[in-house]
């Protein structure tokens, strides 16, 4: 019997983005027990081995939920069993205030994914985002009114991370675990309707998919692919007018006004993100605020994400820490 198309769309995935790696690379895999991390896990081992790499399975417990200590535990012996050369578990902790408790969750778990890749001298992190998380994380951006950046959707890769599942349903994960004889754990968190990612997965897309016809997902995930470039092009020209303007430190009005809105929006984003602002929380609405108080249309300061406050002073637009003295 042939393989199981599911897990050949899977290690497909995994081929590719472990494709330029040296034998005796380590590559860490982010695992939550879940259909597509498991396999995702499954897969890395099984292209590990073949491309000559490390794979060290990682799990991390949030503590959000009753008995997290003891799933983590498990997914540790599954990660074991499925072949991963080693294991790591961390507990983080979570402190919504702020950021609500999804960003606060992810913030504490990049922290740690990226403490481990530095320990364990790891060239990257696979993390199991599928295509329907590409869709969701599309359709989340349109209705915040985040403008093309959310078109764009997650990056397949940035800094040591890469997501190889980004064209694979989450159904074929599904699929891939079952054919496999993996169990995996369905986080309760994934059906709780007050959280907005839920409610898209379990009404808005449905609801697309019976008035539009089969597929959205799909073109979603396609739709961000095609933005993706040209987003990256905009951001590449922006680092350039943003380093050319001075940094963070303070960036002068009359420059900013003399690039197009659609640089100097961005060049304002990186501004705020050298200041601190959180890169997860910071949307278009922040950074259009930013744009209308340095072109003098508003006045005030404008508060962002991070507790990180933007204001002008004198000819320069400045960030001080929210709370923060004002300059005078």
């Amino acid at each position: 019997m042939g393989l199981h198309p599911a897990i050949a769309a899977v290690r497909h995935g995994v081929r590719r983005a472990l494709a330029d790696r040296e034998p005796g690379a380590t590559v860490v895999v982010a695992c939550s027990g879940g259909a597509d991390s498991l396999a995702l896990l499954a897969a890395s081992v099984f292209e590990g081995r073949k491309a000559g790499l490390r794979v060290v399975g990682a799990t991390v417990d949030h503590g959000l939920q009753p008995g997290s200590a003891e799933h983590a535990a498990r997914v540790v012996a599954q990660m074991t069993g499925l072949g991963a050369d080693e294991t790591a578990t961390a507990r983080v902790q979570v402190d919504p205030a702020g950021l609500g408790v999804e960003a606060a969750a992810r913030r504490a778990r990049y922290a740690v994914l990226d403490q481990l890749r530095a320990h364990l001298h790891a060239e990257l992190v696979l993390l199991g985002h599928t295509r329907d998380d590409q869709a969701e994380t599309v359709l989340l951006g349109l209705a915040r009114g985040s403008g093309g950046r959310s078109l764009a959707g997650m990056r397949r890769g940035f800094d040591h991370y890469r997501r190889p599942l980004l064209d694979v349903a989450r159904a074929d994960t599904v699929a891939a675990c079952l054919a496999d004889g993996i169990e995996f754990w369905e986080d309760p968190h994934n059906s709780d309707p007050g959280f907005a990612r839920v409610r898209v997965r379990q009404r808005v897309l449905p609801v697309l998919e019976d008035e539009l016809g089969p597929g959205i997902a799909a073109t979603l995930a396609r739709t961000a692919d095609q933005v993706r470039a040209d987003v990256e092009a905009l951001d590449a020209l922006a680092a350039s007018a943003y380093a050319g303007l001075g940094g963070p430190d303070g960036l002068p009005l009359a420059g900013l006004g003399e690039l197009l809105p659609a640089l100097a929006t961005r060049v304002l984003r990186l501004a705020a993100l050298d200041a601190g602002a959180l890169d997860a929380e910071l949307f278009h609405v922040h950074v259009t605020a930013l744009h209308r108080l340095a072109q003098g249309e508003s006045g005030g300061e404008v508060q962002l994400p991070g507790l990180v406050t933007g204001f002008r002073d004198g000819g320069h637009l400045r960030f001080r820490p929210t709370g923060g003295p004002v300059a005078g």
